[in-house]
């Protein structure tokens, strides 16, 4: 039989140092150990799992990039896709879980944070005993962050009093910490805007889920924010005032990385079950795999990925040169997560009706693949960029 059975033509193993294949192999062994057996039933439940932060706090993966000094494990760039290329070939709930614990709250905290906004959350949020929520995107500010309306004003005190509604923030419903942007003036755009940390046990605040069912990502918390007269202190203003808009990008250009590692995974789960299924499946008397478009189909799927993963490799090697640029990141967001996306539909095709059915992965990674081609930036927004690069 000439189809594919050797692992390794996916796996990032053989393109890497000895020591960075040992470090993708001991993630590789937690995500399969801890995340692989309830990956299914909390998608099917829709329930968030607790369980699954402390888990990720004990094997070191929430404080891993950051700095050693204030105990990290100060992973590289590198390190950070590595291992969320592994979380997201298995659970799509916690590598986006992380994308935000790590990618938007404690790395935002640890760059732009005081010492005392540092002492108080930062060893929480790596040991899992306390959870994060980047809180931005708005009904009429998504892509557009400048045109947020929730609203800080200033009091004779030097408080402030927050008022306005935020959707669709991740970790919101559950969060014990909040970063929260909101602008100290509307008219001024992006220079109001003002970032805050500030603990979620306040009056003024109310969380409700978001109504409906997720298409994917549904073993994940999705939150509105309301905002009515919230007092915030001004120790718990996080850069000053009129920064937040930089701090936010910031933190989404961070979060970027970890989307395009995410969904090389996604995209490697997929070409894995193809496989598995077209290898063993029979019709006509011989395997799916020995039939010319079927063959296509998979060594597609396999090209595309391994193009995926050298842009999100060369965007992380960047990174930590210092010699990486908006192009990299966006290059890397729209490739990985539109060749993905690809892969998983060829996926569920090459499965027939099994594809159309949870008791199969490729149906829950088909629907997981497209949030990640929307959040962090949509792939019309990382075009844009691209584009603007080109011409201007």
């Amino acid at each position: 039989m000439s189809t594919i059975k050797n692992d390794t033509l996916w796996l990032p193993d053989d393109e890497l140092t000895p020591e960075l294949a040992e470090f993708t192999r001991g993630i590789r062994a937690f995500a399969n150990e801890k995340l692989a057996p309830h990956a299914r039933a909390i998608d099917e439940q829709s329930t968030f799992r607790r369980a699954m932060v402390g888990e990720l706090g004990d094997a070191g993966i929430l404080g891993g990039p950051l700095p050693t000094a204030i105990g990290g494990s100060g992973w590289t760039p590198l390190q950070l896709a590595l291992a969320h290329e592994e979380l997201g070939a298995v659970c799509s709930n916690a590598r986006g879980f992380c994308a935000v614990q790590t990618g938007l709250v404690t790395q935002t905290l640890a760059k732009n944070g005081d010492d005392d906004q540092r002492e108080q959350w930062l060893k929480p949020l790596m040991r899992g005993e306390a959870i994060g929520c980047f809180a931005l995107t708005e009904p009429n500010a998504g892509s557009d962050v400048a045109s947020l309306t929730t609203h800080a004003v200033e009091q004779p005190d030097g408080s402030y009093r927050v008022s306005g509604l935020k959707h669709w923030v991740t970790n919101a419903g559950i969060a014990d910490v909040m970063l929260l942007f909101a602008t100290v003036d509307p008219k001024l755009k992006g220079k109001g805007i003002t970032a805050f940390v500030i603990d979620t046990a306040r009056d003024g605040l109310d969380r409700k889920p978001m109504e409906g069912v997720e298409l994917g990502h549904r073993g994940s918390d999705h939150a509105v924010l309301t905002f009515d007269n919230m007092v915030v202190q001004k120790s718990e203003m996080l850069g000053p005032v009129g920064k937040g808009f930089g701090i936010a990008l910031g933190g989404l250009s961070s979060g970027r990385l970890s989307v395009a590692s995410g969904a090389v995974g996604i995209h490697r789960a997929a070409l894995s079950a193809a496989v598995k299924f077209t290898t063993e499946r029979q019709q006509f008397g011989q395997p799916l795999a020995q039939f010319q478009m079927v063959q296509e189909r998979l060594a597609d799927m396999l090209t595309s990925l391994h193009a995926s993963r050298a842009l999100v490799h060369r965007c992380a090697n960047r990174r930590l040169h210092g010699t990486e640029t908006h192009a990299d990141v966006a290059m890397a967001k729209l490739q990985s997560t539109e060749a993905a996306a690809t892969a998983c539909d060829q996926a569920v095709m090459l499965h027939g009706a099994r594809g159309y059915s949870s008791a199969f992965p490729v149906e829950r990674l088909w629907r997981d693949i497209q949030a990640l081609r929307i959040y962090e930036g949509t792939s019309m927004i990382q075009k844009g960029i691209l584009a603007r690069m080109l011409t201007t």
